[in-house]
């Protein structure tokens, strides 16, 4: 029984359980709904909302686009209102232009009926008069042409020669050299008749020795009381001079003697010639001379042109050319140094065939020395174009250093000679009545026939003759080619 009571009420509180659980299920189902239904409520206001939103975005842009249509109409009709005032202003231009070319054209046939009056009345045609006014306009400036051309040559003469002028005299008061020069001995005075026959020696043997040696000529009996010494080479020449003063001194002169002395005066004369290049260049004051153009420098103490000094004549116009070059802007280094070595060739013209700046050129440029001072060594004469202003301020000092009163000496024919040649040259042009050389050869006159050569024509001929000057002949300073034109009426009285 009590099992029977425990199963009953086992199933009891199941069944109630069951119960229980069954109406909580039936709560929370409508707790559901209720909560869904809120839920879809809600929602349903937010899309009603949203479509007025979307509506009233919708009526904006509508009204924005209505404003925009109606815009593009006002402009298309504005384009269309200047459309048609510019198809109006084309029509109106192509009609200017019609009447512009008939006018034109009435204008054309005015001119040429004008010209056909004025060919008629002047009996000429066009080309005819055009022709007759160009000769008298030719003829009417001709002559202000002439004072023209002659009036410019002069400023320009007048303005380069001050400004040349300006910077030679500041060159050269800077520059202060002794204007004698030491000429190279070629004689001897002899102490006393027994010393001239101890040179000559027994049957000659001594002065044949000496002239052996040496390879001087010895003349004893040209000259009394002194001993000339002849040879092309001037350090020959000074080596035998060494060797006979030595050997005067000494007293002791036979062949033995006097070979130990040429060989000692050999010696020294080197020295004294690798001196003399080295300070020519110290005193100039530039380095990096190759020692073979030092010695050949060198060399030069003992050569003379027109009886100047060539080692000297070079110093010091190596000194002038590093002034004028500073002052021009150029390159003082290869001014001074060309305008140094500007005469080595010299040296040498005794042993190597050619003009001595040639030869001075190619030793330049055998020893490695750059091409601008090669040119500038090269065109210090005339027969080279000088091409660079450093060879142009070796020209210039050149000549101001040769042409310096005293500086050389020239004999009377030489003088002779080119008075003579400066008037040939005037004569062989055509046209030339007479021709005088003046002013010591710094002056040519010419004076030519008027009814050959006219004004302008003397202008052409004084340059002509100025340039084949200066190709043909080679003279110290510059000469002046005066042209003179002179027209005389003669008529008599009866």
């Amino acid at each position: 029984m009590e099992v029977i009571i425990a199963i009953v009420g086992a199933l009891l509180g199941i069944g109630g359980k069951v119960a229980y659980d069954r109406q909580q299920k039936i709560n929370g189902k409508h707790k559901a709904d209720k909560e869904l239904a809120a839920a879809q409520t809600k929602a349903s206001d937010i899309v009603l909302k949203a479509k007025d939103e979307a509506l009233e975005i919708e009526k904006e842009r509508r009204k924005e686009w209505k404003k925009t249509e109606d815009r593009l109409a006002e402009r298309e009709v504005s384009l269309d209102k200047k459309l048609d005032e510019l198809d109006k202003r084309a029509e109106k231009l192509r009609t200017q232009e019609d009447e512009v070319e008939d006018l034109k054209t009435e204008i054309r046939e005015i001119r040429t009926k004008q010209q056909d009056k004025l060919e008629k009345i002047a009996g000429l045609k066009k080309t005819e008069a055009a022709d007759k006014l160009m000769q008298m306009t030719e003829r009417d400036i001709k002559h202000d042409l002439i004072g023209l051309v002659d009036k410019l040559q002069k400023d320009a003469m007048q303005d380069a020669e001050e400004r040349a002028q300006t910077i030679l005299v500041s060159a050269m008061e800077r520059m202060s050299s002794e204007v004698t020069a030491e000429r190279t001995v070629t004689a001897i005075k002899l102490t006393d008749d027994e010393m001239k026959g101890r040179i000559i020696g027994k049957e000659g043997r001594n002065i044949q020795a000496l002239q052996r040696a040496t390879g001087v000529d010895i003349l004893v009996d040209d000259t009394p009381g002194m001993i000339v010494m002849s040879s092309f080479d001037p350090v020959r020449r000074q080596v035998a001079r060494l060797t006979l003063e030595m050997l005067m001194k000494d007293g002791r002169i036979h062949p033995g003697r006097i070979e130990e002395v040429v060989t000692k005066a050999e010696k020294q004369i080197d020295k004294e010639i690798e001196r003399a290049g080295e300070d020519a260049a110290r005193e100039v004051g530039v380095v990096g001379i190759p020692k073979e153009m030092l010695r050949l420098l060198g060399e030069l103490k003992f050569r003379t042109s027109y009886g100047q000094n060539v080692l000297l004549h070079s110093t010091e116009m190596a000194h002038i050319a590093g002034m004028i070059a500073e002052e021009i802007g150029a390159n003082v280094r290869v001014a001074k140094i060309a305008t140094l070595l500007h005469d080595v060739g010299k040296a040498v013209t005794h042993k190597i065939e050619g003009k001595h700046h040639h030869i001075g050129a190619e030793l330049a440029q055998k020893y490695g020395m750059s091409e601008d001072i090669v040119h500038a060594i090269q065109a210090h004469h005339d027969d080279i174009e000088a091409t660079t202003p450093e060879a142009l301020v070796v020209r210039v000092v050149d000549a101001a250093s040769a042409a310096r009163p005293g500086a050389r000496n020239i004999s009377a024919e030489n003088f002779a000679e080119r008075m003579r040649d400066l008037e040939n040259i005037a004569t062989g042009f055509d046209g030339i009545d007479k021709a005088y050389a003046i002013s010591a050869g710094r002056e040519v006159r010419v004076i030519v026939k008027p009814e050959r050569v006219d004004d302008l024509s003397s202008i052409k001929l004084a340059r002509d003759i100025a340039n084949k000057i200066e190709s043909t002949m080679q003279y110290p300073g510059t000469i002046k080619v005066n042209v003179i034109r002179e027209t005389r009426a003669t008529e008599f009285a009866k």
